[in-house]
């Protein structure tokens, strides 16, 4: 039977693992990737380490189905869905390590003398090698990997349920005990929810991992919660032509497999421990986007970096989709004080950081890292993208990082690759250690369209900060990662930009009232529990004694559509930073992050430093009880937010909008039931050119006309090019089309479903509710096409509308 939980099943997500027993240090990978099967196969070795508590037996007994484990075994329990795992054995490391001079006492003895107590013994000493010995660290864990299993005659025994992986070993009644190095055979399955198989663009085969609320568990047996920080490495083997993208400290670059010429051989590795829902892979046909000469014959405008690939030494790598012109370094750099730093750079140390996390290479210990604006980065698409990935994210990545160092201090993390994922992604953008996920959404047609591209890329770089180096200590506090990325989206944007002072100001406010008007729309239509910052109020954080807890209503539907957690959390820091002052709250980030990196928090940590720094919040009212009842812990909109927006409602930007507006209500009223002589006697209309933030306002603020004629609509499409402009700006426009049932562009709104399938749903249920046949049969034939391809939580909310 599985474990008995307290859970609604059906919305919120268990994370079973006892992190409060035994950890998983190091992770070593081994897979081979299969498109013919849609299965990953292989094995993946665990280095454990139990967990010290004081007062505590470290006991925990576990009900498995058809048999229950021994009273009093100690049983590992790992997150685990939608895995076959065939087998757990215990490895003999020393079988492999007593030839190498590792320790002088092991060397000379045969592995058949070295008792459990001195494996347990090396196993300890090789998991807490010192960081300026990772290399060697990893060679051995890697070599340890590969050792046999034990041949003592016992033999681990496992169970699975739905939601875990359950391994003990008879006789053995305390994790203090328990074998430190296990090795899991086993291969996914094809339906799994955090491995997306599809096709890209050109429609190829391809495989990601889709950051879907089960996170890693069907990719591979692991510790969920956020607190079972770990290093890991991989070995992937995929079919030659392909590459292979993975969160890694280094690009790899692939090897011949030994045994066949049909595979490519890739490694990755980390050295800063993080939480295993971090790690990220994707396989597919892509194609590194340069700066040499576009598609089209033309030179890149902006020259910044030139992103080569390493060609592998002494091999021939032909036909290979990543560049192989090589120069003593990877990468070629925006600038010349923009230098390639290796993962054991300490040329120097920041006096004023004080690391407070575990042992490893830390970044802001590095001098050099601090004046390392641009950090080598890299851009891949599938080959019908290539050009628009060149001439928009290319250019605009290395300004969005240079912003970013500029406002938060050093890059976490050494390098970037930026991915141009598939259609179905279930979102704009997807951030992990060393790699982001874009979504084609974010590319536009237009040359004055940038704005989507642009502040998503500044939302991701920001998650390497807020999200990453930092995560949340419990995953129902999702606002602490989304909140901040939103908010500093908006500052390494206008940075990026190099906006003025002015300019920026008017930026934030037009910005503020989207998403003002956004939330105030999404908390009229979603259930009041949804709308919760800190859903488990004075119980975030708590664990059950053996580690295990629940994410609430992470598996509910409804959730993953809702933007919540990013926009008032947003309007939060905004309400904390107008009473502090926007240069003084951005010198605070930056002073966070110096605290903080490498460590897991709470809503509390940041809110109490907060408090520490500005003491006159505090004298002034703004008490942590305060800014919970009235931010955290409650649904609904505070009162400054409603107050606010009305000042924003008369920004300058705003306010040219509301003047186009005007101008087009005009328009339309004068095109209605008016003879062909009345129209040529029509002055022509001179329309302001507005920005892409502006046009989505001026779409927004049309939707609430309850009539537009057929010639305003087609004049709006025309004047402003609203075919070339961003996902956002036609998202309103074919929400306009589909009120005012404008045939002429049901082509519009049927591209949009496609190509846009992360934005769509909502325009789904906006064609099934106007209940005209023509508009239903449009949603159910765009489902038709692209629900084979589909994000699986998009596809049962819309089926559930269309169907």
């Amino acid at each position: 039977m599985e474990l008995k939980e307290d859970l609604n099943p059906s919305d919120d997500l268990p994370l079973r693992s006892n992190t409060n027993h035994i950890l998983v240090r190091h992770y070593v990978l081994d897979l081979d990737v299969h498109f013919d099967s849609r299965i990953i196969s292989g094995s993946i070795t665990l280095f454990l380490e139990p967990v010290e508590t004081s007062g505590s037996t470290g006991i925990s007994t576990i009900q498995t189905s058809g048999q229950t484990s021994p009273d009093g075994d100690f049983t590992l329990v790992l997150d685990c869905c939608d895995l076959t795992v065939s087998k757990v054995e215990e490895l003999d490391v020393t079988s492999v390590l007593s030839s190498l001079d590792v320790l002088p006492d092991v060397s000379s003895r045969s592995s058949a003398d070295v008792p459990l107590t001195r494996q347990t013994d090396l196993i300890r000493d090789l998991i807490s090698m010192s960081c300026s010995q990772w290399r060697h660290k990893h060679q051995l864990l890697s070599l340890c990997s590969g050792a046999p299993g034990v041949q003592d005659g016992s033999s681990m025994r496992f169970n699975t349920d739905r939601w875990s992986l359950q391994v003990w070993k008879d006789g053995v009644t305390f994790p203090q005990q328990f074998p430190r190095a296990l090795r899991i055979c086993y291969e996914t399955k094809p339906g799994g929810g955090s491995v997306r198989w599809t096709r890209d663009q050109d429609n190829r085969e391809c495989v990601y991992t889709a950051g879907s609320p089960i996170n890693n568990r069907a990719l591979f047996p692991c510790q969920e919660p956020p607190v079972a920080m770990s290093t890991w490495q991989a070995t992937v083997r995929a079919p030659s032509g392909c590459v292979v993208l993975m969160s890694g400290e280094e690009e790899a670059l692939p090897t011949q497999d030994q045994d066949t010429s049909m595979f490519s051989v890739w490694r990755y590795y980390v050295t800063m421990a993080m939480p295993a829902s971090t790690f990220t892979l994707a396989v597919g046909h892509w194609r590194q986007v340069t700066e040499e000469v576009s598609l089209t014959g033309e030179r890149c405008e902006d020259r910044t970096v030139c992103g080569k690939a390493a060609a592998v030494a002494g091999e021939d790598v032909k036909d290979h989709p990543i560049q192989t012109d090589r120069s003593d370094s990877a990468f070629c750099c925006s600038s010349p004080e923009d230098k390639v730093l290796s993962a054991i750079d300490y040329s120097g140390v920041d006096g004023s950081i004080s690391c407070c996390h575990g042992d490893y290479p830390c970044r802001f210990t590095m001098q050099s890292a601090w004046s390392q604006r641009v950090i080598p980065h890299r851009v891949f698409s599938c080959d019908c993208l290539l050009h628009k990935a060149q001439m928009q994210v290319l250019p605009l990545l290395s300004r969005c990082l240079a912003a970013a160092h500029d406002v938060l201090g050093v890059h976490p993390f050494p390098r970037l690759d930026v991915l141009i994922v598939p259609s179905g992604f279930s979102s704009l953008g997807m951030a992990s250690p060393h790699i982001i996920f874009l979504s084609q959404s974010v590319l536009s047609s237009g040359e004055n369209s940038r704005s989507l591209c642009g502040s998503r890329i500044c939302h991701e770089i920001a998650h390497s900060w807020f999200g990453l180096v930092i995560g949340a200590r419990d995953w129902t506090e999702e606002w602490i990662s989304e909140g901040f990325a939103t908010c500093l989206e908006d500052i390494i944007w206008a940075r990026a930009q190099q906006l003025s002072v002015q300019e920026t100001a008017e930026q934030f406010e037009l910005k503020a009232l989207l998403r003002w008007r956004r939330l105030s729309d999404e908390l009229q239509n979603s259930k009041e529990e949804l709308q919760i910052l800190r859903p488990n109020m004075e119980k975030t954080g708590e664990v059950r004694d053996s580690g295990s807890s629940t994410v609430k209503h992470a598996l509910n539907p409804d959730k993953s559509f809702m933007q919540v957690h990013y926009l008032k959390g947003f309007f939060l820091l905004r309400f904390l930073s107008s009473h502090v002052g926007e240069q003084r709250f951005i010198e605070f980030f930056r002073l966070f992050v110096k605290t903080f990196h490498g460590q897991l928090i709470l809503s509390q940590d940041f809110l109490q430093m907060l408090l520490v720094t500005f003491p006159d919040l505090e004298r002034n009212g703004f008490t942590l009880t305060a800014i919970y009842a009235d931010w955290l812990d409650r649904p609904g909109i505070p009162e400054w937010l409603y107050e606010r927006s009305s000042v924003w409602s008369q920004a300058k930007l705003v306010e040219e909008v509301r003047a186009e507006v005007v101008k087009w209500i005009l328009f339309s009223q004068n095109r209605q039931g008016k003879g062909r002589k009345r129209k040529r006697t029509e002055a022509k209309v001179n329309y302001k050119e507005l920005t892409s933030e502006q046009l989505v306002m001026l779409l927004e603020l049309l939707l609430e006309e309850e009539e537009l004629s057929r010639g305003s609509l087609r004049a709006l499409h025309t004047t402003y090019r609203l075919q070339t402009q961003d996902a956002e700006v036609q998202h309103r426009w074919c929400e306009l089309v589909v009120k005012h049932a404008y045939a002429q562009a049901y082509r519009d709104v049927e591209e949009f479903l496609i190509h846009h399938q992360a934005m769509g749903v909502y325009l789904y249920g906006e064609l099934m509710v106007q209940e005209k046949p023509t508009q239903q049969a449009l949603a159910r034939r765009c489902l038709s096409l692209v629900q084979e391809e589909m994000d699986q939580s998009a596809r049962r909310v819309v089926e559930e509308m269309v169907l």
